[in-house]
C-alpha cells in the first residue's frame, strides 16, 4: 500500500503524457504496440486515482487538550496534548488569531497518534487561533498543504468572586449521584445514552440517579443549614463498564460525567453555590485514571503509567513514604503501584504527565471558579511532581486551599505530609532541598478514629474517653499548622459515624461529637446525611454508606420528630460558628481531664469560646475557679441551649453534656 501511495503521488498526469507520446525506436509493429501499451498503462493509473486517495491516510481528531485556555495565565506556557489518526508526517503551524502566539517545542511520543505542542502565550491577548497540521505538497517548491485545522480560544480571564475554604467554613461532603436529582426519567434516559453503564436503579453499588440539577434544586437547603462549603465527590466522567458512580476511575479530565450534566452546567452550579455564599471544592485524582481513559487505551508512551504500563498492585501503605527505615522496595510499591487493575497508575515523574495533569486543574479553577480542591490518594503520587502541583497552584492563585486525602492512623505520619512539616524537612529532596509537600491541608483520620470513639467510652482521668482526646491534641507539635488540618466524623470511604439504627437514636452521641468537630482545631467537614442521622456500616459495602440522601428530608414536613431534631441541633451550631474568629483563627488553650470533664478554650484576640464536655454517664461538678484564665466573665451566653449561664462557683453538668460558652 506504502508502494502504491508513493506511486499515486510522485506520477503525474505530465509522466502519463511523457509516456504516450514518446517516439518508438524500432518498427511500426513495435510502436503500435508500445502506443497501445502505453495507452492501457495510463488509463490504468487514471482509474487507479480515486483508490489511490482512499488508501491515503485520513486525520481524526478525537481530543485536544485543554479545551481552550486564557490569555494572561501565570505560567504563559501552554502544553496542547492532540490525539486521533493520521498524524504521521504532519507538522503543527499556527495560523489566524491577532498573534502573540508562539510554538516553542513539538513532542512526537512513540505512539504516532499523539502529537504534543508547547506553545507561548506570553505576549498574546483573547483570540481564536488555528492549530493547522500541514504537510509537505511539494518540498522543491516549498509548497505545504493543510490537512487539518483546529481551532483554539485563548479567553479573558473574569476576577475570582471567592477565597478559598480555611477554618472559618464548614464543608459538606456529598456523593452526587446519591444526593438528589432534579432530572425526569425521560431526560435520565437520554443523558445515560451511549454511555457503558447506562442504567440506574436501587442497588448499593449501581448509579441510583443522583445529577447537577439536584444539586442544585437543595442550595437553599444547605445554606439554611449553615454550610459554608461544599465538596462532592469527583464529578468528571467515569464511563467504566460497572460500579463508577462513586466518580474515581476518571475517563476524561475535562469532562463533566453526562450522567451528572455537562461543563456549562457543572460551571452554573459553581455560581449558584457562590449566589448562596457557598464554596465549591472539586475532588481530583491524579495518582490513577480509569483502564477505559483514552490516554490509557491508546497511551502516548509506555512510560505515561507506572511499571511501563504494566499492573503492579500498590500496597495500600501510605505511611511508607515518610517512614525513615523503609525499604526501597515497599517505597516504590507504595508510590508506583496500581490502585486497582483497572486504575492504572499514573506516572508524574514523566514530565509530559505532569504537565497534562497539572493543567487540568488549573483549567477547572479558571473555567468554573471553583475554590478549593480535593485531591485523593495523595501520599501515593510522587512527592516532587505534587511539591510542583502546589506551588504552580499558589503562584496562579495565591492563597488557594488544597486538601490532600492522607489516610494513615498517626498524627506523626499524617504531618509529614503538610507544608513546612519539620518532619518532613530532615528528608531531601532529588534536588537536594529539604522535603516540603507545600500542601497546606490534610485529613486528620487520627482525630476521625478518636471523635467515633472517645465518645462511647466513660472518661477517666488517664486513658479513656476525653483523656484520650487530650492527649492526641497535646500531640498537635507535630503540626506545622494544626488550624489548618480537615477533621471530620466519617465520610464516603468509612463507616457512617452513627453506624447502626440503635446508635442513630442515641442523638446524645452525635451531639457530643459534632460539638467537639466544631470547636476544636481545623477545617471541620460534615458527610451528608450525618445531619438528619442518617446511618450505615462499612461490614456491609461501600455502596451501603452511600445511599441516596431521602427526598423527603429537604423539607421541614417531610422529616421525622428525631431526624427534625437532628437537623436542629446541627442547623444551631453551624450557623453559630459562620464568621466566629475565635473558632476560625484562635490558639487553643485546654486543660486535662478533671471529673470527667475536659474543658478548653479557642481564644483569638479579645474573644474567647470555652467547651465544657462531660465525658461520664453521670452528673459532675465543675469548680468554674479552676477554669478562670479562660473564663474571664461571670456571665456568658451558652450556645446550644441558648442560655445565659453564671461562671462563678460550681456548675453541674447533666451526663455526657456539652457546653459551650461564648464570651
Amino acid at each position: 500500500m506504502a508502494f502504491i501511495f508513493s506511486l499515486y503521488t510522485h506520477t503525474t498526469l505530465k509522466n502519463i503524457a511523457y509516456l504516450c507520446h514518446r517516439k518508438p525506436e524500432k518498427t511500426t509493429y513495435s510502436y503500435l504496440l508500445m502506443k497501445k501499451t502505453r495507452l492501457l498503462f495510463a488509463a490504468f493509473l487514471l482509474a487507479l486515482c480515486p483508490l489511490l486517495r482512499a488508501a491515503a491516510p485520513k486525520t481524526n481528531i478525537s481530543h485536544v487538550h485543554p479545551k481552550g485556555w486564557w490569555a494572561g495565565m501565570h505560567n504563559p506556557r501552554l502544553q496542547i496534548l492532540i490525539h486521533g489518526t493520521g498524524l504521521e508526517g504532519l507538522t503543527p503551524e499556527l495560523r489566524g488569531g491577532l498573534g502573540g502566539v508562539r510554538i516553542e517545542k513539538v513532542i512526537r511520543p512513540e505512539n504516532p497518534h499523539y502529537l504534543i505542542l508547547y506553545v507561548n502565550t506570553a505576549q498574546a491577548q483573547a483570540q481564536t487561533f488555528h492549530i493547522c497540521l500541514v504537510r509537505d505538497a511539494n518540498k522543491k517548491k516549498g509548497k505545504k498543504m493543510v490537512v487539518k485545522e483546529i481551532p483554539f480560544e485563548l479567553r479573558e480571564r473574569k476576577p475570582r468572586s471567592m477565597k478559598s475554604f480555611d477554618a472559618g467554613d464548614v464543608i459538606y461532603l456529598l456523593m452526587p449521584d446519591r444526593f438528589a436529582t432534579g432530572t425526569t426519567d425521560a431526560q435520565k434516559v437520554q443523558m445515560y445514552k451511549g454511555m457503558k453503564e447506562n442504567h440506574w436503579g436501587q442497588a448499593d453499588m449501581e448509579r441510583r440517579g443522583g445529577d447537577l440539577a439536584g444539586m442544585r434544586k437543595h442550595l437553599d437547603y444547605l445554606q439554611e443549614l449553615g454550610i459554608t462549603a461544599i465538596w462532592p465527590t469527583p464529578t468528571l466522567v467515569n464511563d467504566m463498564e460497572k460500579e463508577s458512580y462513586h466518580g474515581y476511575a476518571i475517563t476524561d479530565y475535562y469532562e463533566t460525567d453526562p450522567r451528572l450534566g455537562t461543563n456549562e452546567e457543572y460551571r452554573t452550579w459553581v455560581q449558584e453555590c457562590h449566589e448562596h455564599g457557598i464554596k465549591v471544592v472539586k475532588d481530583i485524582v491524579f495518582n490513577h485514571c480509569a483502564s477505559e481513559n483514552f490516554l490509557f487505551k491508546d497511551k502516548p508512551q509506555k512510560d505515561w503509567f507506572s511499571y511501563d504500563s504494566q499492573y503492579v498492585q500498590t500496597t495500600y501503605k501510605t505511611a511508607t513514604p515518610g517512614d525513615p527505615h523503609a525499604s526501597g522496595t515497599d517505597r516504590k510499591l507504595t508510590i508506583d503501584g496500581w490502585f486497582t487493575q483497572s486504575m492504572p497508575d499514573l506516572n508524574g515523574r514523566n514530565p509530559l504527565v505532569a504537565d497534562y495533569l497539572i493543567q487540568t486543574s488549573l483549567w477547572w479553577i479558571e473555567y468554573a471558579g471553583i475554590d478549593g480542591i480535593r485531591q485523593d490518594t495523595y501520599p501515593y503520587n510522587d512527592f516532587g511532581f505534587m511539591r510542583r502541583w502546589c506551588e504552580e497552584i499558589e503562584a496562579a492563585y495565591p492563597g488557594f486551599n488544597i486538601v490532600g486525602e492522607t489516610w494513615i492512623n498517626n498524627p506523626v505520619a499524617v504531618s509529614y505530609w503538610q507544608k513546612d512539616s519539620p518532619l518532613a524537612a530532615k528528608d531531601k529532596d532529588d534536588q537536594g532541598r529539604p522535603m516540603n509537600s507545600q500542601l497546606r491541608t490534610v485529613m486528620d483520620f487520627p482525630m476521625m478514629y478518636m471523635l467515633t470513639s472517645c465518645v462511647d467510652e466513660e472518661t477517666d482521668t488517664w486513658d479513656h474517653g476525653f483523656a484520650r482526646l487530650c492527649d492526641l491534641i497535646g500531640q498537635d507539635r507535630v503540626y506545622a499548622d494544626p488550624n489548618s488540618v480537615l477533621t471530620f466524623l466519617a465520610n464516603h470511604d468509612t463507616n457512617r459515624f452513627q453506624r447502626t439504627e440503635e446508635e442513630a437514636q442515641n442523638i446524645t452521641r452525635y451531639k457530643q461529637a459534632l460539638a467537639l468537630l466544631l470547636t476544636l482545631r481545623g477545617i471541620p467537614q460534615l458527610y451528608y446525611g450525618d445531619e438528619i442521622g442518617m446511618y450505615a456500616n462499612k461490614s456491609v459495602n461501600d455502596g451501603a454508606l452511600r445511599q441516596m440522601f431521602p427526598e423527603a428530608a429537604f423539607r421541614a414536613e417531610g422529616r421525622t420528630a428525631l431526624q427534625q431534631e437532628y437537623f436542629d441541633y446541627t442547623k444551631r451550631l453551624l450557623n453559630w460558628r459562620k464568621g466566629n474568629e475565635a473558632i476560625a483563627r484562635g490558639h487553643m488553650v485546654h486543660f486535662t481531664v478533671r471529673n470527667g470533664v475536659y474543658v478548653y478554650a479557642r481564644i483569638w484576640k479579645d474573644k474567647v469560646v470555652t467547651v465544657l464536655a462531660n465525658g461520664t454517664g453521670k452528673e459532675a461538678e465543675v469548680d468554674t475557679e479552676t477554669y478562670r484564665e479562660v473564663l474571664p466573665r461571670h456571665k456568658a451566653n451558652e450556645v446550644i441551649s441558648g442560655q445565659q449561664v453564671t461562671l462563678t462557683g460550681l456548675i453541674t453538668l447533666a451526663p455526657k453534656q456539652i457546653m459551650i460558652i461564648d464570651n
